[in-house]
């Protein structure tokens, strides 16, 4: 799982170089400057951003990487990595189930809320734009969708490390 950074205060329970890695603003945008992230954006107050780094190790050393991020990132790591990145959208069963996960969480007001859910809906839209879609309706349902679309994904043939060779002619 990638860390990305983050300019945001740390939410309660969060852990820095776990959860996130909690960087000042001129912090990130020296990084961002530098090109030191795959990708990058501005959601709401903060910024958030995927060091390049590792994701590069990880395709170099055909290891798998996994990143959370929104649709500005999508697109960028689409742009940049081509087909190396997979994309897949993930979805709540529902807008009223989205609205009682971000109340659960009880880190934001109803104000940041009722921000979050326009913006979730103006991007549900995006889906189309992705390899493949999760509706997350439990956890253990998602984490099955998950291991499907990897297990798929390995097995392509344009995948496979050359001179690899599965079956003997």
């Amino acid at each position: 799982m990638s860390v990305s950074l983050t300019t945001r205060a740390p939410r309660e329970g969060e852990r820095a170089g776990v959860d996130y890695e909690f960087v000042s603003a001129p912090e990130f945008e020296r990084r961002r400057q530098a090109g030191e992230l795959a990708e990058w954006a501005q959601v709401f107050e903060a910024c958030y951003g995927t060091p390049r780094q590792p994701v590069e190790d990880a395709i170099r050393e055909g290891h798998d990487i996994l990143l959370d991020i929104d649709i500005q990132g999508g697109r960028q790591l689409r742009e940049r990595y081509g087909r190396d990145a997979v994309s897949i959208f993930v979805l709540p069963p529902s807008f009223e189930d989205l609205a009682q996960r971000l109340r659960g969480r009880r880190t934001e007001s109803e104000v940041a809320i009722a921000h979050r859910l326009a913006r979730a809906r103006e991007e549900a839209s995006a889906y189309r734009e992705y390899d493949y879609l999760i509706v997350n309706g439990s956890i253990e349902e998602s984490l099955t969708a998950l291991s499907a679309v990897v297990a798929a994904e390995r097995l392509k043939i344009p995948r496979l490390r050359e001179g690899f060779a599965p079956w003997k002619p």
